[in-house]
């Protein structure tokens, strides 16, 4: 019996990955650039044993079969064929935070799932291989190994479709305020949007000036320019939703509180209030700020109505091993 533990942490794409060029391999049209999230975490242990005559998976405590275990064992199968072995598994994993409701608790959970899964099979994969096996699962859980904030990019080939950090933890001291507008799990997942991206008419003009948003972007963040960085986010997200809602059949994530959120970031940056929004897949909105300014944020997004929660995230490390 061969086990290990690792956590990984959600990121927030601030240029985002919506889109296939290949599905299978989960590989992007686009590039994309994220922020991992301190403090939120999945926890996940494997566990490869001979007596074991199937994966069992078991999330927050609950049995998993079906589609969710057909991934899981999809990740495994890779990795047993590259360790040469035909052990199934146990996986127990856990999150600290809400899942499938546009959180990235498929980024974490399959990041965590990589790192723990191969090293409890005796392999020591070296961080573009760890994302590149982590993608396979879930686009975006390729972003959630490196630390810090992070590049994804879209590559030529199956090995080379892998993030990297463009800047380390204390680069900047932004913060996520995640205005919790549903907890509830989306009914139509980031796998089936990525599928149907193609069938929107806009797709084809948000990916052809992706290259673009992603310089500016990165340069936003290198230079600590909050202003530049607030933009291009907000536009981003809003292209990305275009898409989403233009697609055959259409996806409409948003809730009439996540616009207000939208009306009132801008009102508050307009004031002198440093704030910008975006929203991945689902309703709820993550709201990015200076960390000195976390505290005000945090307040006044809970006055919205129709706001729950706010989560408060400052920049995440890398995924680690921690037994």
């Amino acid at each position: 019996m061969t086990i290990a533990t690792a956590i990984a942490n959600p990121n927030i794409a601030f240029i985002k990955y919506w889109g296939n060029r290949d599905n299978d391999l989960r590989l992007p049209v686009n590039g994309s650039i994220s922020m991992n999230l301190d403090g939120l975490f999945t926890r996940t242990t494997v566990t490869f044993s001979a007596s074991f005559s199937t994966d069992n998976l078991f999330i927050n405590s609950k049995p998993v079969t079906g589609k969710g275990l057909d991934r899981v064992s999809y990740i495994l199968d890779l990795v047993r064929k590259r360790a040469d072995t035909n052990d199934h598994a146990d996986v127990t994993s856990e999150n600290n935070f809400h899942a499938g409701a546009g959180i990235a608790s498929s980024a974490a959970a399959f990041a965590a799932l990589a790192l723990a899964s191969s090293k409890a099979a005796g392999l020591n994969l070296s961080e573009p291989e760890l994302s590149v096996l982590a993608r396979r699962g879930s686009g975006s859980a390729s972003r959630s190994i490196p630390a810090g904030f992070v590049e994804w990019k879209m590559g030529n080939t199956e090995s080379d479709s892998y993030a990297f950090s463009i800047a380390p933890v204390d680069h900047w001291n932004l913060v996520d305020c995640v205005a919790i507008v549903s907890a509830a799990h989306k009914k139509t997942g980031s796998t089936e949007g990525h599928a149907i991206a193609g069938t929107s008419p806009l797709q084809e003009a948000r990916v052809a000036d992706a290259s673009h948003r992603l310089d500016l972007c990165r340069n936003a963040i290198l230079q600590k320019d909050f202003e530049a960085f607030a933009n291009i986010i907000e536009h981003d997200s809003d292209m990305m939703h275009s898409v989403m809602m233009t697609s055959n059949p259409p996806l409409m994530y948003w809730q009439s509180a996540t616009v207000e959120i939208f009306h009132q970031v801008r009102e508050w940056r307009a004031s002198g209030l440093p704030v910008g929004y975006t929203v991945d897949a689902g309703a709820n909105v993550h709201v990015l700020c200076l960390g000195e300014y976390a505290k005000e944020v945090e307040k006044r997004l809970r006055e919205i109505p129709g706001v729950s929660d706010v989560l408060v995230a400052g920049v995440g490390g890398a995924a680690k091993v921690i037994d």
